[in-house]
């Protein structure tokens, strides 16, 4: 990204400023060490902001033919930007490589780089597989990912258990309904077990 780094003062002063506006005295024992736990946090949560997918797809290993590559399940957790409450599922990829392949971590990495930032899952979606085609020069990437959004099941509508599913597909994968249809269904099959 841009290469700045959080500025663990100002969040520790928020949430001081959070637990005074909800009416608790941030001083008391339970909660005064809180805005530093949340500052630590935050920069754990936070911290695809200063990371660049392109360091984990950059080292690549040469393979003959052009096979669809397929990670599912990959686990997650995000932040929604609009109310910073968690969301969290599983994210599944599947790429078409041209002569070249990238290690099975670095997908799961790539990944954790779009969710440890303040996000909505229809972007995050994108930048994933863009990100794929980008970096790696496929013929094509499609990703998937199923989350259950807190912002949706502790507040407001209060619907636990409900999921967001979103795709984007690229490439190879926009062009060809088979292949297409042969990552769908490989995704529904893990959600079926």
């Amino acid at each position: 990204m841009d290469g700045k780094k959080m500025d663990r003062t100002k969040i520790e002063q928020g949430i001081r400023l959070i637990l005074e506006g909800i009416g608790e005295d941030p001083d008391r024992e339970g909660l005064a060490e809180t805005p530093m736990r949340i500052a630590r946090m935050y920069e754990e949560l936070f911290g695809g902001l200063t990371e660049d997918a392109a360091v984990h797809l950059e080292k690549t290993f040469h393979v003959e033919g052009g096979e669809m590559v397929i990670e599912k399940d990959i686990t997650f957790y995000s932040m929604c930007e609009h109310h910073l409450l968690p969301f969290y599922g599983k994210a599944h990829i599947a790429y078409v490589p041209v002569g070249q392949v990238v290690g099975l971590s670095k997908l799961a990495r790539t990944v954790e780089v779009f969710a440890r930032r303040p996000q909505v899952q229809e972007r995050m979606t994108a930048q994933i597989a863009d990100a794929l085609m980008e970096h790696l020069q496929c013929a094509g990437a499609m990703v998937v990912v199923e989350a259950e959004h807190m912002c949706m099941t502790m507040r407001g509508v209060k619907k636990p258990g409900s999921k967001t599913v979103t795709w984007a597909a690229r490439g190879v994968f926009q062009e060809n309904e088979k292949l297409y249809g042969q990552f769908l269904m490989m995704v529904a099959g893990s959600r079926g077990q």
